[in-house]
């Protein structure tokens, strides 16, 4: 694919986050162009080691365009896939235009396809930006449904704080030893991912269930419903010592994946996100039941 490539005054580099400055300019470039800060990442045990990002630096050292991608291996329909992620998209406005991004595109998936990645996904509110790659969109459901009764026998759960070593120390363990939350779509190892979301969203709530040696990411709108983002455990626990241990009697929970191993049953409702899941490969697989990726995995 012609990239028609105009970047006089830019040097291209790839694999800098070893680099101080050159993580520093990537904290810059996203808090510049989507107001969120990733800098965080680095007291959380840093950004996933198999990160390989592709940059286009001007001479003061600043990013004009980055694009990264990154091993996310999944769990589709029961089979793990050796899949690829790519994120930290993005092109500072006097660089639009000139062909930046196609070109940084055009690298990232040929680093993909020489490590041997037979899948590539993203999330993106532009998806007809990767649809002459070959991504296609991936319908998004959650479950929504009665909650269950809570078990009453459930050792209360503790607020889990990734800013306490201790704690941070904890989750990192429990996240290197996780089992796939759902059989239809997840991530089978994304701590990276999940560390830094639990600073980009004030709402979202960690908790860990002693017994079940389990980490709970959840959600309580103003309504009352509960709404579970992901389990971080080597055994999944039903939804009713979820809901045991953090002590919640609602009346609706939403899950924001399949909750096929959560005892539980909802009804899946088409995900109204504001971005849009893509996958590239595996010919035509798709999900066999609706589902989604937790939010904890969103890149």
């Amino acid at each position: 694919m012609a990239t028609g490539l105009d970047s006089p005054g830019l040097t291209f580099r790839q694999d800098y986050f070893g680099d101080p400055a050159g993580w520093a300019a990537l904290v810059r470039l996203l808090q510049d162009i989507f107001g969120i800060d990733i800098d965080p990442l680095q007291q959380l045990g840093g950004p996933d080691a198999s990160s390989m990002p592709f940059g286009w630096f001007d001479a003061e050292g600043e990013l004009a365009a980055n694009l990264s991608a990154f091993a996310l291996p999944l769990v589709l329909n029961g089979r793990i896939v050796h899949a690829a992620g790519l994120q930290s998209g993005a092109v500072r406005p006097p660089w639009r235009g000139r062909g930046l991004y196609r070109d940084l595109t055009a690298k990232a998936l040929d680093w993909c396809e020489r490590q041997g990645f037979e899948a590539v996904i993203l999330y993106t509110d532009k998806p007809s930006l990767y649809e002459p790659y070959g991504f296609r969109a991936i319908p998004l459901h959650r479950y929504v449904g009665t909650a269950p009764t809570p078990e009453i026998d459930a050792i209360p759960a503790r607020p889990l704080l990734p800013a306490i070593a201790d704690d941070l120390a904890l989750l990192q363990m429990l996240l290197k030893a996780r089992s796939p939350v759902s059989t239809t779509l997840s991530v089978t190892a994304n701590a990276a991912m999940f560390l830094i979301n639990t600073q980009l969203d004030a709402d979202v709530r960690i908790s860990f269930l002693e017994d079940c040696q389990a980490v709970i990411s959840w959600k309580m709108d103003g309504t009352g419903r509960f709404s579970l983002l992901d389990v971080v455990a080597a055994e999944i626990p039903s939804l009713a010592a979820i809901l045991g241990g953090l002590d919640i009697a609602s009346a609706t929970v939403e899950v924001l994946f399949r909750p096929d191993k959560l005892g539980w049953t909802g009804a899946p409702q088409p995900f109204e996100g504001g971005t849009t899941l893509m996958l590239r490969g595996l010919g035509d697989d798709a999900p066999h039941f609706p589902a989604m990726l937790s939010p904890m995995a969103d890149f």
